[in-house]
């Protein structure tokens, strides 16, 4: 009987340590190559109201109730959801627009957890073409880092980046 307690305290306990031994944070990135100049692809993502036309969260929810709050667009524009339990409930915040350049997020996400990260769009010309990246960062608690085990951030958010991209893209290219 004791070897069996002792057996899983021992398994307990190298669960623990390999949970808090991960990382306390997390950087998902993608880039997509756009033929359209950066200032044609800029509005779409400095202006939140433009967000629905791309966004692949607005196509997990079309029922989604979307409230926009401050300036119309860049520094300050904000705007928050409230959806399905794929887009949960959550607020972005423009905090830096630097036109044609970058335009910085800050995401505060209420459900399905809480958690508030750091978004940020950069746009570099390349040839005749735009490199586009999104990236966001966050930290990562013991829960977070539980759940990062069985499926990391980069798997659940990555292929969003890259549909929000690819949807993008042709918007962009068509404003030519």
């Amino acid at each position: 009987m004791i070897p069996i307690f002792l057996a899983l305290a021992i398994i307990v306990i190298l669960f623990i340590l390999l949970v808090a031994g991960q990382s306390d944070e997390f950087t998902v990135t993608r880039s997509a190559k756009i033929s359209a100049p950066p200032e044609k692809i800029f509005p779409h993502v400095n202006d939140l109201h433009n967000w629905e036309a791309w966004s692949p969260w607005a196509k997990l929810d079309p029922n989604a109730k979307n409230s926009f709050e401050g300036a119309a667009s860049g520094v300050g524009a904000a705007m928050a959801w409230e959806g399905n339990c794929k887009v949960g409930v959550g607020r972005m915040t423009i905090t830096e627009s630097k036109p044609s350049e970058s335009i910085c997020f800050r995401l505060d996400f209420k459900k399905p957890m809480k958690a508030t990260n750091l978004a940020e769009f950069n746009f570099k010309t390349e040839g005749g073409q735009t490199l586009v990246t999104w990236s966001m960062t966050g930290q990562k608690n013991f829960v977070g880092k539980f759940f990062h085990l069985l499926m990391s951030c980069d798997q659940m958010i990555g292929g969003q980046f890259e549909k929000g991209l690819a949807a993008i893209k042709p918007i962009a290219e068509a404003a030519k």
